[in-house]
């Protein structure tokens, strides 16, 4: 008998389009281990003037400050950089890694600083502009890491302290994941026991993930 070929694309088990209707407010209105695994499956969307680019999520990781040593909120260290992590969950918390722009979801209510780095995605949409933007035709690499996406879907600092309820960047629904796993997250250095949290989260069978 014939056994069926594994399904790793998430386009290919969708019924339907997506939407492309943002989530409401009330979707991150979770712990924020809850909410990292929720963001899995779902549809990130950034709409510019070169049109409109999308992926699903495929990997997370938490941030839990300010007890969390690997969080930018350790302590309740609040600057300029870290302000937008004490607003309301949903919003747009990007940071600058060297060149790159990464992307984080902030969970949690008002005034407690945790957040969620948005790690990989799998392309859907806009991907031909994708492949320009990184100058790369392959796939699974379009995308597989924090500053990938970003470049790939032309998410930059101006993004900083948006809501992801509206345009230009949202999140909409996707699918759910039939299994999730989990494990330390990855570049944490002298952050102590921290560094061996397992509050990485990812689609199990996804290729899309960061390596």
């Amino acid at each position: 008998m014939k056994q069926a070929k594994p399904l790793f694309h998430i386009s290919e088990s969708l019924e339907s389009h997506p939407d492309f209707n943002p989530l409401p407010e009330g979707f991150y209105n979770k712990s924020t281990l809850v909410l990292a695994q929720d963001l899995l499956g779902c549809l990130l969307v950034k709409e510019t003037a070169e049109g409109r680019a999308s992926g699903f999520i495929v990997e997370t990781e938490a941030y839990i400050g300010p007890d969390d040593r690997a969080a930018h909120s350790f302590g309740n260290r609040r600057t300029k950089r870290t302000e937008a992590m004490f607003a309301h969950p949903g919003t747009v918390y990007t940071y600058l890694m060297h060149t790159h722009t990464l992307v984080n979801v902030v969970s949690a209510p008002r005034e407690k600083p945790e957040a969620i780095l948005i790690r990989a995605i799998e392309p859907y949409s806009g991907i031909e502009l994708m492949k320009k933007r990184r100058g790369l035709d392959d796939l699974k690499k379009l995308a597989s890491g924090p500053g990938k996406l970003t470049k790939a879907m032309g998410i930059t600092m101006n993004d900083y302290g948006n809501s992801f309820t509206q345009p230009p960047l949202y999140i909409s629904k996707g699918i759910s994941p039939a299994q999730i796993s989990s494990g330390p997250r990855i570049g944490i250095g002298n952050s102590g026991e921290a560094k061996d949290y397992p509050w990485r989260f990812w689609i199990s069978t996804s290729p899309f993930i960061s390596k």
